[in-house]
């Protein structure tokens, strides 16, 4: 019994050093591995889904600041009018005649400009 727990300690005695040794260089290695994995994919999600919204954001925020009375927006409920008064934050739209709302700029999801017509949907069905 006393062999056996001998040889036991003696081998884990002797395994261990190398065990650890294998853990540090590994671990070095890992690091690198996973710096080599996630740097592209950082950057894949910043060319692909940052960037897009930020511009996206940007141009939203430049066609709320140009809108002038007058203009046809559309607000992101779908409702269509025309601009009667522009106030810091919010406009002054009448839907129809006689039927005015006032409307917070950052719900405006289109601006049409002055008389503008509406853009024309591309529905060319191959007969």
């Amino acid at each position: 019994m006393y062999s056996r727990l001998a040889t036991a300690g003696l081998l884990s005695a002797t395994l261990a050093p190398m065990a650890m040794a294998q853990e540090a260089g590994g671990a070095t290695g890992g690091i690198i591995g996973q710096l080599i994995f996630f740097v592209p994919l950082i950057l894949i999600f910043y060319f692909l889904l940052i960037r897009p919204a930020n511009q996206r954001q940007k141009k939203h925020r430049q066609m709320i600041e140009a809108v002038a009375k007058g203009d046809t927006v559309i607000t992101s409920g779908g409702l269509i009018g025309k601009v009667i008064k522009v106030t810091e934050q919010e406009l002054n739209v009448e839907l129809a005649e006689g039927v005015r709302v006032r409307v917070v700029k950052a719900m405006i999801a289109d601006v049409r400009g002055k008389n503008e017509p509406a853009p024309a949907a591309n529905d060319s069905k191959a007969s």
